[in-house]
């Protein structure tokens, strides 16, 4: 029987919980993501490890899947130590952080390893995480490290 891929919608700070628990060490290419200031969206595509077949037991093998996180209803975005040059880079996604703002527009940061961020200002909260194909299978397993 073949998996179904995940999808995911998020309309509240408690969905948006959920899609970043979900998106947890996965990868991002820098050319991998798109601000379409005309049409409002914001879209990034990462390579997501499958945290969720780990979970169903230990001898299952690691995957990453190719995922489409997309921001609706977009204002403004921001980004913090990402060099938009280097289009081959890779970010680290650790997670998504959300405010309400006093102008009741939505701040959410998309928080990523070694002090980068992009943050994205919105109207409403309406984020799709969509899962895209096949997964593969990875031999190393995101770690880290013990506080």
């Amino acid at each position: 029987m073949k998996a179904k891929n995940l999808k995911l919608i998020a309309r509240t700070t408690e969905d948006l919980r959920v899609v970043s628990a979900y998106l947890q060490d996965a990868i991002v290419n820098i050319s991998d993501i798109a601000n379409l200031q005309n049409n409002k969206i914001f879209l990034i595509q990462l390579n997501r490890f499958m945290w969720e077949d780990v979970e169903k037991g230990v001898f299952r093998k690691n995957k990453r899947i190719k995922s489409v996180l997309k921001f609706d209803n977009i204002v403004k975005v921001y980004s913090k130590n990402i060099n938009q040059l280097k289009k081959n880079s890779f970010l680290d996604f650790l997670t998504i952080e959300t405010n309400l703002m006093p102008d009741n527009n939505y701040e959410m940061k998309i928080v990523f390893a070694g002090n980068s961020m992009i943050k994205i200002v919105s109207e409403v909260i309406e984020v799709t995480l969509d899962d895209q194909g096949e997964a593969w299978e990875t031999k190393n397993m995101p770690k880290h490290k013990e506080i």
